[in-house]
């Protein structure tokens, strides 16, 4: 009984040390089911095998309690806002997670509507403990609270998509500079390669045990599934893709970061952003593969310094956004003085006016405007320079600007591979709403909300050769 006791104790033990991490949230607490047979991985937003801090920490605990992982993913057919492109992108990287995982002896497990839900899956496996990631966007926030309150199992999340665990920060950060001194101090604690531990035990997938063909169509036969966004071959989906791409960024691309980043018509940024949203690589892995750059000599320290600003700075300015400000996808997010000097210039003369079908197909009289409109919608990517400029023209041409916010939401979750993401919310709160900016100059419309003009933006780089490209791809490689 003492032997027992003591086990016990030292496993407790070992539980509450791992359950203390910043990066770790317990959503329901209590000892794993004594007679389980697996630690089971739900895998929703970090969408990898590797580099992957809650997948890693589901390893460490089966490891400890001598079980099996499986790690489980549920292809839902609702998922807010997203339609065959996006599904098309994560499809491809279920080939590579499953790969990657069996190289860790974990069983990937993925299902599909009627036979998907997680709490049938959890009995039939028979889980000991669950391990969540986390995500702070609104809907999937529910999902993880609701299913938190129905479980019976101890169920904790991890942050597993940032750099920095977004816990440590207590509230919104309003600007960059409050945030950037604070964040930097951190990145040395948490910037670190992963352990990447293999399980211990393997799991026996029992006879009958229903799992989908991952190189199958996961949308096969889903009914109402909007099928209207045809997929791109701009980018791959996947772990494996998402690598290779950032080795050709660190070896080519990396040095000339600082001045190419700002030039739409030259492959100057990384273009890591549809990897990141659906977690097919971590930022961790795109940084520290910087860094050894930078230490080989490849790139000069300014332009990690650059990267890691919007990698990590506004990147996770963004999450800290999303998950601290609940209208992060409206107007209603604005500050106040911004939405005093909206109002003011509500009644302003908007001339031209666009409707939303119009601003989709790209039919303004801005050719810049709707190369980057194009851009979004042809090649599933736009430039993130060109993203403030498009953010700001809608604002000008809309009816009003609860309006411009919400057809900007729509277009960028519409046709962008890294749409419904913080980031893409934090731009457009950005370009629309001054959130995390400062007032301007007064000026009809935008009050003094900071503004773009085709002019001078179209001076800043070879605006026409941008315009060249796009007019001149319906899809593929841009460069």
């Amino acid at each position: 009984m003492q032997e027992k006791n003591t086990e016990e104790s030292r496993i407790a033990a070992f539980l509450k040390k791992l359950a203390d991490s910043p990066r770790v949230q317990v959503r329901r607490a209590g000892e794993p089911r004594k007679d389980g047979k697996c630690i089971v991985y739900w895998m929703q937003r970090a969408q990898r095998g590797v580099d992957n801090p809650a997948l890693d920490l589901a390893i460490e605990i089966g490891n400890e309690l001598g079980l099996p992982v499986i790690a489980y993913f549920s292809a839902i057919s609702n998922f807010p806002n997203a339609n065959l492109r996006h599904y098309a992108f994560l499809n491809q990287g279920l080939i590579d997670i499953e790969e990657d995982l069996a190289e860790r002896n974990v069983t990937f497990v993925v299902r599909r509507p009627p036979g998907n839900k997680l709490d049938a899956l959890l009995e039939e496996a028979g889980a000991a403990m669950i391990i969540g990631d986390e995500n702070p966007m609104r809907e999937p926030e529910r999902w993880r609270s609701v299913f938190a309150k129905r479980v019976k199992l101890p169920y904790w999340t991890v942050d597993a998509d940032v750099v920095v665990p977004s816990s440590i920060w207590p509230k919104h950060f309003y600007m960059l500079h409050n945030m950037r001194s604070k964040l930097n101090a951190e990145i040395p604690k948490y910037l670190v390669p992963h352990p990447n531990h293999k399980a211990q035990h393997h799991w026996s997938r029992p006879r009958g045990f229903e799992s989908f063909h991952v190189k199958d169509d996961v949308t096969a036969g889903w009914k109402n599934f909007d099928r209207s966004v045809t997929p791109v071959d701009t980018f791959t989906g996947g772990t494996h893709a998402a690598l290779k791409r950032l080795k050709r960024f660190v070896t080519h691309q990396l040095a000339g970061y600082e001045k190419e980043r700002n030039h739409p018509e030259t492959e100057g940024t990384s273009q890591m952003s549809p990897y990141l949203h659906f977690g097919h690589i971590s930022p961790a892995t795109i940084a520290l593969a910087v860094n050894e750059a930078v230490e080989a000599g490849k790139a000069p320290h300014t332009a990690r310094d650059a990267y890691f600003n919007e990698l990590i700075g506004w990147r996770e300015l963004s999450v800290n956004f999303v998950k601290f400000v609940p209208e992060y996808d409206s107007i209603g997010c604005a500050p106040e003085w911004a939405q005093k000097t909206l109002r003011e210039h509500l009644h302003d003369k908007r001339d031209p006016q666009y409707s939303l079908e119009e601003l989709e197909r790209g039919e303004t009289y801005d050719d810049l405007w709707n190369a980057a409109q194009l851009q979004m919608v042809r090649l599933g990517w736009m430039h993130n320079y060109m993203r403030m400029y498009w953010a700001k023209k809608v604002l000008e041409w809309a009816p009003n600007p609860a309006k411009a916010w919400e057809w900007c939401v729509i277009l960028n979750d519409k046709y962008e591979l890294d749409g419904r993401d913080p980031n893409g919310y934090a731009g457009v709160a950005w370009a629309i709403g001054g959130v995390h900016d400062r007032p301007w100059f007064e000026r009809p419309i935008f009050g003094t909300i900071r503004y773009m003009s085709g002019a001078s933006t179209g001076k800043k780089f070879d605006s026409k050769k941008y315009i060249r490209q796009i007019e001149a791809t319906e899809s593929g490689s841009l460069f």
